[in-house]
């Protein structure tokens, strides 16, 4: 069994970490680079860095604090916000990013993830889907930071993505974000039918038995995880070793 992943969330906004609930009320959580080292040190597999403002302010992602993160984070780093064409992903991958995570532009030009698959490898290309509920089984995907919403179906949307190229989905509940109520399971049980590739699940996550149930219910492939870190509440090494005594597989 692959080892489930535990991946800390760097939401960015003019350079610093951000933390909000239903992607808003946003509050300071510190320096990016100061805070990506030490969930480093801490045994994170991977750490994520949005800039969940980049796209609606028509700007691009912050190249510098990205190298800076490079040169004192030593596990894979993805990421995204303001990504628009294919030279904004090999910037961020010349700048030490493993991962590039596009969102607005995956709606607005949806042959840029065939293209960022093609060029760089389907393992580079993740794809970033904000979604929110709006029947009892059915999600619709918004973009530019949650604050546009598209028409379209997220079940279908994510399908399309997966043969488009996309690596993995990094998929996160509006409803659920920053609540610390729990993840969206339901969404993540109807997907295990249809979609091969990784899930990350994303928002919600309050104690440390929502992210048990992500993987034994949800079967995600991974938890992204922020209020709990940022604020204290747990360590990474405090997540493992719980999922560990659930019989949950996790690099430790």
């Amino acid at each position: 069994m692959l080892a489930k992943r535990i991946i800390p969330c760097l939401d960015l906004d003019k350079g610093r970490v951000v933390k909000g609930i239903n992607f808003k009320n946003l509050t300071d959580a510190g320096d990016p680079v100061e805070v990506a080292k030490s969930y480093s040190l801490q045994g994170a597999d991977e750490i994520t860095f949005l800039d969940i403002t980049a796209s609606n302010e028509n700007r691009s992602t912050i190249i510098n604090t990205i190298e800076k993160a490079a040169d004192n984070v030593f596990v894979p780093l993805t990421v995204g916000g303001g990504i628009r064409k294919i030279d904004d992903i090999r910037s961020l991958l010349l700048a030490g990013a493993d991962k590039v995570s596009i969102n607005t532009a995956a709606v607005n030009n949806p042959d840029l993830v065939k293209k960022s698959a093609r060029k760089f490898g389907s393992q580079c290309t993740v794809v970033a889907i904000d979604i929110k509920k709006v029947s009892f089984d059915s999600w619709e995907v918004y973009t530019h930071g949650g604050r546009t919403p598209t028409g379209l179906d997220a079940i279908d949307w994510i399908k399309k993505m997966e043969s488009y190229g996309a690596g993995e989905i990094l998929l996160t509940s509006m409803d659920k974000d920053g609540t610390k109520k729990g993840y969206d399971i339901e969404i993540l049980k109807i997907l295990n039918n249809w979609i091969k590739i990784p899930i990350i699940a994303s928002g919600g996550a309050g104690e440390l038995s929502h992210i048990r149930d992500v993987f034994n219910e949800g079967k995600a492939d991974a938890a992204l995880c922020a209020s709990i870190f940022h604020f204290g509440k747990y360590t990474i090494k405090e997540v493992k070793d719980y999922l560990l005594d659930c019989s949950i597989s996790v690099r430790t």
